[in-house]
């Protein structure tokens, strides 16, 4: 299994450098290892091939998961990088500001308050993307742009100084048709350059979008983190 995840990363790797070259924005493209539903020992397998970004939905198998990995690196001189870049429940977010370095799915007002409480207690600065829903089949992300400009103003004004928002998410609707994934993944873009224009003190540089069926699609319409499990880590078991 180990050598499978090696020749996947490899092969994904290659892949997004080939969809670089088709895209005109000019970027660098970080591989996010979904890793949920799979064991610790695929983690360190990844971290293995050089591997050390990942991306966990759920916190508290993210929790257990990831104390076991970062025992079995301690000593190693290996830095990871954990984001949470599933729909997290207020009653989650404490445990969520002591693993993670990022979240990702950060979708309403009332969560951004709730991680400047947590991290206040914690005197931990999180960074954080918003989502943003750009596709039919998504349930999470913010619907209301004008809820996502005054969450902006907030944070240009310092606001919530335990908290940087530095990216956007977003999830392309499940369908064949490019043209609906495309226009998800180009709405997205926009909406950054509009905020980078409209907030520029703010350091929006990130754009987490695109998974397993769709990322070389969303790499060329700028795509800065692709969040990739399946193709990386086989099914999930």
């Amino acid at each position: 299994m180990s050598e499978n995840i090696c020749e996947n990363l490899k092969r994904i790797n290659d892949e997004i450098s080939l969809a670089l070259t088709k895209s005109k924005y000019n970027q660098n493209v970080k591989l996010c290892a979904v890793s949920k539903f799979h064991p610790y020992t695929d983690v360190l397998n990844a971290i293995e091939s050089n591997q050390f970004l990942f991306g966990e939905n759920r916190v508290q198998e993210a929790s257990e998961k990831f104390n076991v990995v970062r025992d079995s690196i301690q000593g190693k001189n290996i830095n990871i990088e954990l984001h949470i870049i599933g729909q997290l429940q207020s009653n989650k977010v404490k445990k969520a500001c002591e693993i993670c370095d990022c979240i990702e799915s950060v979708d309403r007002t009332s969560l951004v308050e709730e991680i400047e409480k947590q991290c206040t207690k914690l005197n931990k600065t999180m960074k954080v993307f918003l989502e943003i829903h750009t596709g039919e089949d998504s349930k999470s992300g913010f619907t209301d742009l004008e809820e996502v400009y005054a969450l902006c103003s907030s944070f240009a004004e310092n606001k919530y100084p335990h908290i940087t928002v530095c990216g956007l998410m977003t999830m392309a609707p499940f369908t064949d048709d490019e043209k609906l994934i495309r226009k998800s993944f180009s709405t997205l873009r926009e909406l950054k350059s509009e905020l980078n224009t409209k907030y520029p003190s703010l350091p929006i540089t990130e754009l987490s979008m695109g998974m397993s069926g769709d990322y070389k699609i969303a790499i060329e319409e700028g795509a800065t983190i692709v969040r990739i499990g399946t193709a990386i880590f086989g099914e999930r078991k």
